[in-house]
């Protein structure tokens, strides 16, 4: 009889801890899928395309028809061999792959540009190390049919102007499809695809092909769109692109002197913000920006590099936007652009990703509780209500 009781008492016992041990690995998972998998769907459904004016004239199906949805990150950094420690490769790389996938998932783009720097080591690597670098990316960033994507060439990919050779060129150019002075034409939309880093000035081979392709493209958009300074004869041969102002995709941003003038939640910390630019290292030069914008008079100039937000006015008319980086290893509050697009006109808004600091508070208020619970659970944590109890007693005495 006694024996009997005895191993009721057991089982009733073993019971119980494995309910407890259940409830714990449901908490650990919970947290665990909300900071990892679900704070994504969180965030980014709330982000919205902004909506471009369109003329009385247009209906509503027709301007959603004409309407290109672009999506505009920079900077991703995918890190190498070198310098990315595996735990951080790790961390950083789900992070960005979860964003994207999610992004696509729930805005559906037309089309998504990424403003170079895709890697962080691409100006150092050897062949394996590049192969491999390249493999994670298109794991990460990888896109349904509907989906069309770009990418751009950083100096992280090839290197800076002194790094920079031919054979680092033709190796992103092979895998991205990647060409200065390249048209990609979207609903109406021209966009100019422009290798900053062969902006040097100074001749080099590269920079020769690169700016030869730039002029030949600049005659052609200015004679689509009958520049007064391109006459009917000089353009009698020309094949007729669409009418749009181009906008133009790089990674450099143009010359100005310092973010300074930079606002917002996203733009350089305050410390940075008054150091001076590096001409031909930080931004382009003031000759090379001038050129780019004497030929291609763009609507619009979407760049990355500085890793911060900013939007700067050219020449009182001209907007550009530097696109801060997507990756959390830069920023706690990474971002992307979201621009709905129509031949004539734009709109941009931008979609702020998770912020880091906040999914490392979820996890500390996630610890602190279950610690507090496990103390409980093991009598070792006094209940408040006996701990006031005693100091009543206490004081009565």
């Amino acid at each position: 009889m006694l024996s009997s009781s005895l191993t009721t008492v057991k089982s009733c016992v073993l019971k119980k801890r494995k309910k407890n041990l259940l409830k714990l690995i449901c908490f650990v998972s919970s947290v665990l899928i909300f900071c990892e998998f679900l704070i994504y769907y969180v965030v980014i459904f709330q982000c919205r395309w902004p909506e471009v004016k369109s003329g009385a004239h247009v209906s509503k199906k027709e301007t959603s028809a004409s309407v290109l949805k672009a999506m505009v990150l920079a900077d991703t950094h995918l890190l190498g061999e070198i310098k990315g420690h595996w735990l951080d490769k790790l961390r950083r790389e789900w992070q960005m792959e979860r964003s994207f996938q999610t992004a696509l998932w729930l805005l559906q783009p037309d089309i998504v540009f990424i403003l170079g720097d895709v890697f962080d080591e691409g100006k150092w690597s050897f062949p394996q190390a590049w192969a491999d670098d390249v493999r994670r990316f298109r794991k990460m960033f990888r896109y349904p049919v509907s989906t069309e994507l770009v990418v751009v060439v950083g100096n992280h990919d090839i290197g800076f102007h002194y790094e920079m050779t031919a054979y680092k060129v033709n190796r992103f150019e092979k895998v991205f499809n990647f060409t200065s002075g390249k048209l990609i034409t979207r609903k109406g939309i021209n966009f100019v695809i422009v290798n900053s880093i062969a902006m040097e000035g100074d001749g080099c081979g590269v920079c020769r092909s690169s700016e030869a392709k730039l002029l030949a493209l600049s005659h052609k958009l200015n004679c689509s769109q009958q520049k007064p300074n391109h006459s009917s004869k000089r353009c009698s041969d020309v094949d007729k692109l669409p009418a749009s102002e181009p906008i133009l995709l790089q990674h450099y941003p143009l010359y100005r002197q310092s973010d300074a003038e930079c606002s917002g939640e996203d733009s350089a910390p305050p410390e940075e913000k008054n150091i001076p630019f590096k001409e031909k290292y930080d931004v382009l030069s003031q000759e090379a920006s001038q050129k780019l914008i004497w030929w291609f008079h763009p609507r619009l100039i979407l760049s990355g590099h500085t890793h911060s937000a900013c939007e700067v006015l050219h020449g009182g008319k001209i907007p550009e936007i530097s696109v801060p980086s997507f990756s959390w290893r830069n920023r706690n509050n990474p971002s992307f652009i979201m621009g709905s697009i129509t031949p004539t006109d734009f709109s941009l808004q931008k979609c702020f990703l998770p912020y880091e600091s906040r999914v490392f508070t979820v996890y500390c208020a996630a610890g602190a509780l279950l610690v507090i619970l496990i103390l409980a659970h093991f009598q070792l944590l006094t209940p408040p209500f006996y701990f006031a109890q005693r100091l009543i007693s206490k004081h009565k005495a």
